[in-house]
């Protein structure tokens, strides 16, 4: 699971007390009962068990796979395994007849000036890296450099049109570097409707300030880091940026890229609002109002440098299609990210970052799942597409690389169901949905859920926009409707408070540590039952005419017109 998930263990004790209170019955009113056909073509074989998935998890998760690091041996490794296994099941290559999808990345080792320095009216500002702020370049270059750089303020970084929205509006900001809020204006909570309200949308995810900081023509962007509004601590920013990154090659090397992308503590950020003579609350106040402009920050410039060093180099997805009995060109994606982050930092003594749960456990799931249909007496009507990608935990980047280097096409493709963290504690009587409301998927997802005995779950903190932190989202970006959803608050024999206690021990003892490895006392029944809903939502999907569609309202509904708007 890409790093910024992380959450701190307050708000994970914060999901479980929302978990409590959430309607079990509003949420499961809208699809009717299985009949008894259904119920009887919907149960999945033998291959769906916590037998299987322990097998597929023991394997993808030992050491032998050293840590499944992309460019290392490990990554070697694990894709031949995943591609090995794809062969065995008797499932078919992708389109170029192999079942790996060439991702060319560089990976940037940015060694950042140990200060940057402000200037302009009264006394200069020196910031200190890590104390005060880090950066970071998505530009292939030896050296980045910003120099005296005029800095504006334009709050959130949002240009929305369907919000009426854009902090850009009559600003120029070529050559200049743009200072922005974390997340959107709806989280702010002063006015309910803004945006989603409380609910993040796309354009409160940090990537997306980067890039549209970057079509203005900014040469360096940095963000305002709030602990609430970002739902991470400082603590995460840091030990993200001061790893080295893999971008995606580009063959303009990054040069529409923003020279310099960062972030400022809430500390610094007032010390600078301060020098240019402005007040930070009141400029976070009309941030969130309707109608905000953008401003100069007091005549202050910023000067700043990073020294890369750069290593190119090849990484691959791996995929495999059962193809489709009736409708073979038109496609369902399971979707699993395969990397970790290999071998580290020892900590007691071990320094293989084994990622059993993240993500050895949507692996274990999506081999099951190709191992079901497979066996399944009646073949998919469309095909099955099998996709474990690569340096998810980088960025997302190989899902977003599949997206805009698609094997098959995307206006024919149906959905997107992505598996990421599923937990090893036993069965669970919710199904929580991550970023409810999205598309249509949520119904298939709910009818399963029923056959299961099972409740729908929104998610409990859509605040902290987990919708847009897995590999789903880089289809959902596209307009393929996207499902992410797994059992994670209720156990059906032990309750809410023991899933609590077990995420928060996860979180605080295991969450990307070597801790994270395979347990014999786990209990992979829950797993095994996330994996036979999915088989069962694409089990149906398969068998339909019809294409899912977004809900009225989704930021991805547009996509998805455009790219439908030929078929």
């Amino acid at each position: 699971m890409h790093l910024p998930r992380l959450l701190p263990t307050s708000l994970l004790l914060g999901l479980t007390t929302l978990a409590a209170c959430q309607s079990q019955t509003a949420t499961t009113t809208t699809s009717a009962p299985a009949t008894p056909a259904e119920a009887a073509a919907a149960t999945p074989t033998e291959a769906i068990s916590a037998a299987t998935v322990g097998k597929y998890l023991q394997a993808v998760s030992s050491d032998e796979m050293l840590g499944r690091k992309p460019f290392t041996v490990g990554e070697e490794r694990s894709t031949q395994y995943l591609a090995d296994e794809f062969k065995r099941l008797g499932l078919q290559p992708g389109p170029e007849g192999s079942y790996f999808q060439p991702v060319p990345l560089v990976e940037i080792t940015g060694t950042p000036a140990p200060t940057l320095q402000i200037k302009g009216k009264g006394q200069p500002l020196s910031f200190q890296y890590k104390t005060d702020f880090v950066s970071f370049t998505q530009r292939e270059q030896p050296q980045v450099s910003v120099s005296n750089s005029p800095l504006v303020f334009a709050g959130y970084g949002v240009v929305a049109p369907e919000y009426g929205w854009d902090d850009y509006r009559g600003l120029d900001v070529k050559g200049k570097t743009v200072v922005v809020l974390v997340n959107d204006p709806g989280n702010a909570g002063q006015d309910t409707t803004l945006f989603k309200g409380k609910a993040m949308t796309y354009y409160g995810r940090w990537t997306y300030k980067y890039e549209e900081a970057a079509r203005h023509g900014a040469a360096g962007v940095l963000i305002v880091h709030d602990t609430k509004p970002a739902a991470y601590p400082w603590s995460v920013v840091l030990s993200g940026a001061i790893s080295p990154k893999l971008r995606a090659q580009t063959a303009n090397k990054g040069a529409d890229k923003c020279a310099l992308e960062g972030w400022l503590t809430l500390d610094a950020a007032k010390k600078l609002f301060q020098a240019a003579g402005q007040n930070y609350e009141q400029l976070y106040a009309a941030a969130n109002t309707k109608g905000f402009r953008p401003r100069p920050l007091g005549g202050l410039t910023l000067s700043g440098s990073i020294q890369n060093k750069l290593r190119r180099q090849t990484s691959r997805n791996v995929l495999a299609v059962l193809p489709g009995t009736t409708r073979p060109d038109e496609y369902i994606i399971y979707s699993a990210h395969w990397d970790h982050f290999g071998v580290g930092k020892a900590i007691a003594g071990d320094s293989i970052y084994n990622g059993a749960v993240d993500d050895g456990t949507g692996l274990a799931a999506l081999l099951s799942i190709a191992e079901a249909f497979q066996k399944a007496p009646q073949k998919p009507e469309r095909s099955i597409v099998f996709l474990a990608v690569t340096a998810e935990e980088q960025g997302l980047l190989g899902s977003a690389y599949y997206a805009q280097h698609p094997p098959y096409p995307l206006n024919k493709t149906v959905a997107d169901l992505n598996m990421d963290m599923l937990w090893p504690y036993g069965q669970m009587k919710d199904l929580t949905v991550i970023g409810y409301g999205q598309s249509e998927l949520e119904d298939y997802a709910r009818a399963a859920a029923r056959e299961q005995d099972r409740y729908i779950l929104p998610d409990q903190q859509p605040e902290t926009g987990m919708f847009y932190r897995s590999d789903h989202f880089n289809f959902a970006h596209v307009g393929v409707p996207s499902l992410y959803a797994s059992g994670g608050f209720e156990s059906r024999s032990r309750g809410k408070d023991y899933i609590a206690q077990q995420r928060q021990n996860y979180t605080a003892n295991m969450y990307h540590k070597p801790a994270d490895q395979f347990d014999p006392s786990w209990d992979l029944s829950g797993i095994a039952q996330d994996a036979q809903l999915y088989f069962r939502v694409g089990q149906r999907l398969a068998a339909e005419t019809t294409f899912p569609q977004w809900r009225a309202g989704s930021e991805f509904k547009g996509a998805r017109d455009k790219s439908m708007g030929g078929n």
